[in-house]
């Protein structure tokens, strides 16, 4: 009976990480790591590096834009808010070609 729980216990944890990398983008930038919620579950863009791209780089990715990342971007100081505003629309306009 132990055996069993300790078992159910353990699969209910693995499938708790599954549903949180399913629910956060984990953005990291140097050594530090930011979670940002994403718009859907899904399993694309969970571990995003962003230590060495550009900011426009980094807008230019339509599922971490649509869930927030300039305004992440803004507030690690990468971006002001009015670059990020003009990157948003642009890539924006871009997709509705």
């Amino acid at each position: 009976m132990r055996q069993q729980l300790i078992k159910y216990f353990f699969i209910a944890i693995l499938v708790g990480i599954g549903y949180f990398f399913s629910y956060y983008h984990i953005i990291i930038l140097n050594r530090d790591f930011y979670t940002l919620k994403k718009s859907y579950l899904t399993f694309e863009y969970t571990f995003y590096n962003i230590t060495n791209r550009e900011p426009k780089d980094v807008m230019r990715v339509d599922l971490l834009r649509e869930d927030g990342v300039g305004d992440l971007l803004v507030e690690l100081g990468l971006l002001t808010e009015i670059q990020a505003a003009r990157l948003e629309a642009k890539y924006d306009y871009e997709d509705a070609e």
